[in-house]
């Protein structure tokens, strides 16, 4: 009896979470201008075409130098990422970056600061979906621990998660409940890595 209700506790718990982490998703876009930085590193996954725009975007609008594209497809051409990003050829040619390297969310962490260190950046703004900013945020910050690099976040909306009624699709309430289950996994490995030394910046890129 006791182990089930410790269970149903653990599932109040957890529940709760998710709709605070629904809440804090939904809540942050649109996007408030973020503070300059010198580069942008749009990430790369499902609605890629409006994160890369979002990211061209504020790069046109003076808010970076560069931006790093991170995680293309090794198929896709330069060309192709330039359709998707909407951007002028001008602009595309002198200041746009491609990433190929980065396979998930830790990838891009170690292809934005592989890229900051070779341009010498201290500080980028992070583009990338709304419900996977969280769970990015806590991977590049743990890449660039003790670095004095500067992150600002910029979240792109996700149409099916701004309904207040996101949970009645099939769709919308498994990206929800997928995306919070690893921010959980991540949050624990950082309170476990917390426990110890951490780090320096760009060992995990070793290997």
């Amino acid at each position: 009896m006791r182990s089930i209700a410790t269970f149903l506790v653990l599932a109040l718990i957890w529940f709760a979470g998710l709709l605070a982490f629904a809440d804090r998703v939904r809540g942050s876009t649109p996007a408030l201008p973020p503070a300059r930085a010198q580069g942008i590193v749009a990430l790369t996954g499902a609605g890629s075409d409006a994160r890369i725009a979002a990211a061209v975007s504020l790069l046109e609008d003076g808010y970076g130098r560069r931006v790093l594209v991170s995680g293309v497809n090794r198929e896709a051409s330069r060309e192709d990422v330039r359709t998707l990003s909407r951007a002028a050829r001008r602009l595309y040619d002198c200041c746009v970056d491609l990433g190929f390297d980065a396979a998930d969310t830790v990838g891009n962490a170690r292809e934005a600061q592989a890229w900051a260190q070779a341009r010498g950046f201290d500080s980028l703004i992070v583009v990338t979906a709304d419900y996977h900013l969280p769970r990015a945020m806590l991977e590049q910050r743990a890449m660039f621990h003790g670095s004095g690099v500067r992150l600002e976040p910029y979240p792109v909306a996700t149409p099916a998660l701004k309904s207040s009624g996101w949970w009645r699709s099939p769709r919308a309430a498994r990206l929800m409940v997928m995306e919070y289950s690893k921010y959980l996994a991540i949050l624990a490995r950082e309170a476990v890595l917390g426990l110890g030394p951490r780090e320096t910046p760009g060992a995990r890129t070793k290997g």
